[in-house]
């Protein structure tokens, strides 16, 4: 672990990047000389209490620390054309804001949370929650409208506000009952799917902007529809295909989900389905994918899909009373990336022979969401480091894929393979299906573990997402340069 800088050694290396030594002294004496409370000991119970007024002084005294460091990196040139010395002085900010928010957060996390969540009694969504806290907290966490100046650069020019985000999560889950509560509070169905859920029911079809749902009889197929891009995700499928999720999920007619690919343009593919191409790396190349993506895509769709939708009588805890049903993927083409990440969470795998699936995370210089946490229990730890470290693809035909794959059919073949496998599952009358899940989850993956692990992706994410090297390497293994939006 590197050690901390000193005063005088943060004084000179501000200084030698060109931000004036009195500017450079002042910003790091207020930063040696800002102490916070020990961990745990500025914390409030339920109902605010005792501590409460400790949060808001000390954020009124952190305020200006944030200001002043934010307003020293604007001096700064874009961060791809600053010098060595000028990228250390900015490297060397950025993590100092982001290590104070950290422990800022993890003197405050009960006081904070209980604060934004009424002393948890609302259920807030993870994006929610980091806007509520920039709002109540100015300058602990990058607010909306300043994010949304941040997709204005291209991504290797980002400082990494958002950065303080995952500071902000990680903390907010590291507590047991506060990460509990939140893990739970993003598997709540979203307002919009309570409200369009008995349209769904009457026309059986919702066609929306990247994701089409369907039912057709007891199965509820959702289709992902994004023909130019290989399916990919972003920031606007997340959107449709949680949505789509929660669909089927609260549909009473239906006891079981389809995911797969509609047909793509891509000239290499055109006309045949394709299940996922992962994310969307030309849109993270040029700054458009936001930090909180990442927090939404694990704890909230692929969740949902693993464990299903939360109602307000969920006691942390108790036996999950979730309502789920069990999933089929249909691998048309490839499963890469976040298309992989899926097949780690649904029940049962059909996928077309010749087809691939793999996670060019280390490519990409990211975390490839859970599949961390998942993957070495399908394929053992050894393999799985291989997949996730030095960037293995699976063919679906091979031994080694059999630890993911069901099924493997010629791609004229796979409609008749679904259908067969969807009326298998539901012959049995899937009485014992969502108990069958439930039980397996307590010995695989009970939501402490869940938690607990996401409590790091948080933090390790939003350094990767943030880094010069993610930039780097789009250029270098995407040619990102020669890609556009």
């Amino acid at each position: 672990m590197q050690q901390p800088m000193t005063f005088k050694e943060r004084s000179r290396l501000l200084a030698a990047g060109g931000l004036g030594e009195t500017a450079s002294r002042d910003w790091a004496r207020a930063l040696s000389d800002f102490t916070l409370p020990p961990p745990g000991q500025g914390n409030s119970l339920k109902g605010g209490g005792l501590k409460s007024d400790g949060l808001e002084a000390d954020a009124a005294r952190a305020r200006p620390i944030f200001a002043t460091g934010w307003e020293l990196l604007g001096r700064l040139p874009l961060r791809s054309q600053r010098s060595a010395a000028e990228k250390r002085a900015g490297a060397s900010i950025v993590t100092d804001m982001a290590d104070l928010c950290w422990r800022f957060c993890r003197a405050h996390r009960r006081a904070l949370y209980n604060r934004l969540t009424a002393d948890l009694t609302r259920a807030v969504r993870v994006d929610h929650l980091a806007w509520q806290a920039a709002e109540l907290w100015p300058g602990l966490l990058p607010s909306r409208r300043e994010v949304e100046q941040e997709t204005t650069r291209m991504q290797k020019d980002k400082d990494g506000r958002e950065i303080n985000q995952g500071m902000f999560i990680g903390q907010m889950l590291s507590d047991r009952e506060t990460g509990t509560h939140l893990v739970l509070s993003n598997l709540r169905p979203l307002e919009e799917a309570l409200e369009r859920s008995r349209e769904f029911q009457k026309k059986g079809v919702i066609q929306l902007k990247t994701v089409r749902v369907e039912a057709r009889g007891e199965t509820g197929f959702l289709y992902f529809s994004q023909p130019r891009t290989l399916n990919a995700e972003d920031n606007e499928t997340i959107d449709d295909q949680e949505l789509g999720t929660d669909l089927i999920l609260l549909h009473p007619g239906l006891r079981m989900g389809v995911l797969r690919g509609d047909p793509v343009q891509h000239p290499k593919y055109k006309g045949r389905r394709i299940f996922s191409a992962g994310l969307n790396l030309t849109k993270l190349y040029h700054g458009k994918l936001p930090f909180l993506f990442y927090l939404r895509h694990d704890l909230g769709w692929l969740n949902k899909i693993y464990r299903g939708l939360t109602g307000p009588d969920e006691v942390p805890g108790e036996p999950e009373t979730t309502l789920e049903k069990p999933w089929i993927a249909v691998v048309d083409g490839f499963a890469i990336g976040g298309g992989c990440q899926l097949l780690l969470v649904v029940d049962y795998v059909i996928a077309e022979s010749g087809a691939y699936f793999n996670l060019p995370a280390r490519k990409e210089g990211i975390i490839p969401g859970c599949a961390n946490l998942r993957l070495p229990r399908f394929m053992g730890e050894r393999m799985a480091r291989q997949a996730i470290m030095f960037d293995k693809t699976f063919y679906v035909d091979s031994p080694e894929a059999a630890a993911l794959i069901n099924e493997v059919h010629p791609r004229e073949a796979l409609d008749e393979a679904v259908e067969r496998a969807c009326a298998n599952a539901l012959d049995s009358g899937m009485v014992s299906a969502s108990g069958n899940r439930k039980a397996i989850r307590v010995e695989t993956e009970p939501l402490d573990r869940f938690r607990e692990y996401m409590a790091t992706n948080a933090r390790e994410q939003a350094f990767c997402h943030l880094s010069e090297q993610l930039s780097l390497n789009l250029e270098k293994h995407w040619k990102a340069k020669e890609r556009k939006l």
